[in-house]
């Protein structure tokens, strides 16, 4: 196994790769809550992911405890709303990168993500939990809504009317449920947690040596397409497809499709 880390300036969040995967891990005792300074290095940690070469793929990891149980509130419980209309979008651009990088990103979910942490794993774009993790957006028991996307991405990934039912009520969801709403993908069984993170491990390996200018296309096309009407999402995934035929991938690709069949290309990422 080829694995190096990213920088050791970080205190909580830390970018290890291996094998073309990375990881970006979140460590901060006991429960992972995102401070100012976990977005700050979160958003760093999305930047090196990005920019990279060697890195195919991305899974957000908290550990075999705790994906990340909110943002920190008692950072927060002094601040006016000056302090937040100047530290708002900081708080939106950390998840903002990490559903920006232009790469497959997967969320391995343990114990709580909810709140911040549930934004979080909603900027993934995809999400396996373990049968025991619990996710939501209880904001609105603090007084407040979610602010780093939640209102947004969750409406748009499981529908308006559940996505206002757990925004509403604050409610918590188990793995379960959150696999029948769409809020999950996979629920993984098992006495150890850490299993999720082993799955999505090898879920993201499935593209170390893909188009990768493709996946980045395809991603794109999905994401700005929601945010459109479709006819300007066809015309998002038009421009996408025509540009590709300008990349080495694409000829690779169909010249092995004809000599050889399907799903032997090797790809050379340009």
């Amino acid at each position: 196994m080829t694995q190096s880390n990213a920088r050791s300036d970080a205190e909580f969040v830390t970018l290890e790769v291996a094998d073309g995967v990375g990881t970006i891990r979140l460590d901060r005792p006991k429960m992972n809550a995102i401070s100012l300074q976990v977005q700050d290095e979160l958003r760093r940690a999305a930047t090196e992911a990005t920019e990279r070469d060697d890195v195919a793929a991305v899974v957000l990891y908290g550990g075999e405890r705790v994906f990340a149980a909110g943002n920190d509130v008692k950072e927060m419980v002094d601040l006016d709303q000056g302090d937040m209309v100047r530290l708002g979008a900081s708080v939106q651009a950390a998840v903002t990168a990490v559903a920006r990088i232009p790469k497959p990103v997967i969320a391995a979910i343990t114990g709580y993500a909810l709140g911040g942490g549930c934004e979080l794993a909603l900027a993934a774009d995809v999400r396996f939990a373990h049968e025991k993790a619990v996710l939501g957006q209880p904001e609105l028991l603090l007084g407040i809504i979610p602010g780093a996307g939640g209102t947004q991405r969750l409406s748009r990934l499981v529908g308006p009317s559940k996505a206002k039912d757990l925004i509403f009520t604050g409610r918590f969801v188990a793995a379960d449920e959150a696999l029948e709403m769409g809020l999950v993908d996979r629920v993984v069984a098992g006495e150890s947690s850490a299993a999720v993170y082993e799955q999505a491990l090898a879920w993201a390996a499935q593209f170390v040596g893909a188009a990768s200018f493709a996946l980045r296309a395809a991603k794109e096309c999905v994401d700005r397409g929601l945010e459109v009407d479709l006819d300007t999402g066809l015309e998002i995934e038009r421009m996408q497809f025509a540009a590709l035929f300008a990349t080495a991938d694409r000829r690779i690709g169909m010249q092995s499709f004809v000599e050889h069949g399907p799903g032997k290309a090797q790809f050379e990422g340009k």
